[in-house]
């Protein structure tokens, strides 16, 4: 199991830190390459697992095998979960696996920053009261092994909804919220035309109320990512994701996705957002 050290002192306890998810996210960056079915990625289910527990919340390992243009390869997503009031529920989900290249691919954006800011949601949200219960999802396998398709893709998170469809946990959601490259230091996240309006609408309305409309500013755009899945079973379900990475979106899935490329106030700007609305979604 890999120990690492995080780079920063811990934010005071309840408060969401920006700064903190990048210190997150710079643990996981320090593994390297990340691919579903790799060592490294162990590394790094060990070290979101250690981290969760830390935070106090229950944690599963929901292990499965893909089906993939390379043969079969063994996948994991992780979950972990803390208990509301209300009976009902609500996922934020992102995935922590990186594309598989020929070059050295760290996904520091891509791959690392949902991770870093689920882990800081983890930790800031220790020891809040909660109305409904959370799932914070790591999904493994999001990017393609080969070249997207609606089966090279996607893995881990087709996986839950079909799970979570059939055991009812997905009845039981008021909503998902999926967290994709939203750590870029000009982060303007799109408004997502496959996600539900009514969802999209509320976010964006609490975006405005704390000040991170800025933020939140980007063009309409469709994006096929981990939120699909479960639209498809009728879970209302939102994407937040900026698409336009670098200079003429010049920095996706090459090396130059690294560390330098992120700020810690995109990764804060996110993270209020979503913490107040947990507050907002209502049975």
């Amino acid at each position: 199991m890999a120990t690492l050290l995080l780079l920063a002192p811990l934010a005071p306890a309840g408060e969401f830190s920006g700064a903190q998810a990048l210190e997150y996210t710079r643990a996981l960056v320090a593994l390297g390459p990340r691919p579903a079915g790799t060592p490294a990625l162990k590394n790094a289910q060990d070290y979101i697992v250690q981290q969760l527990k830390a935070s106090g919340w229950e944690v599963q390992e929901d292990a499965f095998t893909a089906k993939t243009p390379v043969g079969m390869l063994a996948m994991k997503n992780i979950i972990a979960r803390k208990s509301g009031l209300s009976g009902k529920a609500v996922a934020i989900t992102g995935h922590y696996d990186t594309k598989r290249f020929p070059f050295r691919f760290v996904g520091a954006n891509d791959g690392g920053a949902s991770a870093g800011l689920l882990l800081e949601l983890a930790r800031a949200l220790k020891d809040r009261p909660l109305r409904n219960d959370v799932y914070l999802v790591f999904f493994d396998g999001e990017e393609a092994v080969k070249e997207w398709t609606a089966t090279d893709s996607l893995y881990g998170s087709r996986h839950l909804a079909e799970r979570w469809q059939k055991d009812g946990t997905n009845g039981r959601l008021l909503g998902l919220i999926n967290v994709d490259m939203i750590g870029d230091r000009d982060l303007h996240i799109v408004k997502e035309l496959y996600s539900s309006e009514s969802l999209r609408r509320l976010v964006w309305q609490v975006a405005a109320q704390t000040g991170q409309a800025r933020k939140f500013d980007g063009v309409e755009l469709a994006v096929e990512d981990d939120h699909a899945p479960f639209l498809r079973l009728g879970v209302r379900a939102l994407d937040l994701i900026d698409f336009d990475y670098g200079p003429s979106h010049a920095w996706w899935h090459t090396g130059q996705d690294t560390m330098d490329k992120l700020s810690a106030d995109s990764l804060q700007s996110v993270g209020r957002v979503l913490v107040e609305t947990l507050k907002r979604l209502e049975p």
